[in-house]
């Protein structure tokens, strides 16, 4: 169990590592994802702070769904994050996946994003 907590945030801490060389400033879209839910959070590294965020746990967000664990839910929120973002005047970001393969809800989450006005 060590050896795959070791693994994850190696893995993490390369992602992180590869998005500082080429972020210039640009905020950062960073994701989680559980066993039941997605969260994402647009995130300002220079002053540390959370600019916007969103997850299918919200009570907007859990009428439509049956759970926040799909492709569907995490397209959903990738376009909620769009909106929020863009109304914050916020629309160039670096997407950090984290420790997760670019595939399935992370990737739907992120195609979310982009049709709801997000560059990256």
């Amino acid at each position: 169990m060590a050896k795959d907590i070791e693994a994850t945030e190696r893995r993490k801490a390369r992602v992180r590592r590869s998005l500082r060389a080429r972020a210039y400033g640009k905020p950062r879209l960073s994701v989680f994802r559980s066993s039941k839910q997605i969260y994402c959070q647009i995130i300002d590294d220079g002053e540390g702070k959370t600019l916007v965020a969103a997850s299918s746990l919200e009570k907007a967000n859990r009428e439509g769904l049956k759970t926040g664990a799909t492709v569907e839910a995490a397209k959903i929120i990738g376009k909620l994050i769009a909106e929020r973002a863009v109304q914050a005047g916020i629309k160039d970001v670096i997407f950090d996946r984290g420790a997760y393969m670019y595939h399935g809800r992370v990737k739907a989450l992120a195609d979310g994003a982009r049709e709801g006005g997000l560059n990256f």
